[in-house]
């Protein structure tokens, strides 16, 4: 770890000496996960990359990258958006994408040499600890990152101190739930299945979970404005800007929504492909049935999404 970067130490649970801080146990488990999904998310990069195009270049057009600037791309996957943003600052800018799953890294470098990108260097890290020195880089990217982080505000704080002052930030994460069909449908098909639980009950006071410290990761984790914007401030971030950006999981066929949805969400597959062939497909035909609303009459689906996106300056 770079000299400037802040020492920290996990506390741990209970008076167990092997006992482990549940931050903790979610960064391990993390990093397998997205190890394991790597490969999917390598196959199936080009519809990822349609997908999150409009996201990216709001993002790119939010931190207005320059010949010769340094670039910081957090959780990049496979890197569709720090690798844009490489070829706006060349040749004499660079930039860096940084992911804490090393297969994710390997699709990255893969895209990158299919574009002829010499300025890319790869780093796996974890976003809450970014081994680079004090105001050391000029722009920071994370899309669909922050919501998956154990602590979002110490990413957050992490990122504030490695941009230079004056530099920008731009993230993006999912708005709530409700407002992403593609992932709701799913969802509820397993929980009504019992194979995946139900979401956890508001608190009794009526206060959101946020609010009194119960941040639980996961793809929909930060999906409030006043959430995320909240972040921003508490990390030091002035002239924070939130908007919404809707986005459509477009399929030619319910076929390839199936088959592209098992390959990339660990949990789908795992929890799917774990039950007796018959229930496999009772799942896939009740959640064709459900998708009917976003289905053309040649059979195309276009089912909705919203996300947010965020800048603010260092």
């Amino acid at each position: 770890m770079s000299a400037d970067a802040p020492r920290r130490e996990d506390g741990v649970r209970g008076s167990h000496p092997d006992a482990m801080h549940p931050a903790e146990e979610h960064r391990i488990a993390s990093a397998e996960h997205w190890e394991d999904a790597a490969p999917g998310w390598v196959r199936r990069q080009r519809a990822i990359r349609e997908l999150g195009a409009p996201v990216s270049q709001w993002m790119l057009q939010a931190i207005d990258p320059h010949p010769g600037q340094r670039v910081l791309e957090l959780a990049a996957g496979v890197g569709e958006t720090g690798l844009t943003a490489a070829q706006l600052v060349a040749p004499t800018g660079g930039v860096i994408l940084s992911d804490h799953a090393e297969g994710m890294l390997d699709g990255a470098r893969e895209r990158a040499a299919e574009l002829e990108l010499t300025n890319v260097e790869f780093q796996v890290w974890n976003a809450e600890w970014i081994d680079l020195p004090v105001a050391s880089v000029d722009a920071v990217l994370c899309r669909w990152g922050y919501m998956l982080m154990a602590d979002p505000a110490a990413a957050l704080s992490e990122t504030r101190r490695v941009l230079r002052p004056g530099g920008r930030v731009a993230l993006a994460v999912w708005d709530a739930l409700s407002a992403n069909p593609w992932a709701l449908v799913p969802r509820l098909e397993l929980i009504e299945r019992g194979l995946a639980p139900a979401p956890a009950p508001a608190p009794a006071d009526g206060r959101d979970r946020w609010e009194i410290g119960q941040h639980t990761p996961g793809p929909f984790a930060l999906g409030a404005p006043e959430r995320v914007r909240g972040l921003l401030q508490q990390a030091g971030f002035v002239e924070a800007r939130v908007e919404t950006i809707d986005v459509a999981q477009r399929h030619e066929s319910f076929d390839a929504f199936w088959e592209t949805m098992l390959d990339i969400s660990r949990e789908l597959h795992d929890l799917v492909l774990a039950q007796p062939a018959q229930e496999i497909e009772q799942i896939r035909s009740s959640l064709e049935a459900r998708l009917e609303p976003y289905t053309a009459a040649d059979g195309t689906l276009a089912i909705p999404g919203r996300t947010l996106v965020a800048t603010a300056s260092a």
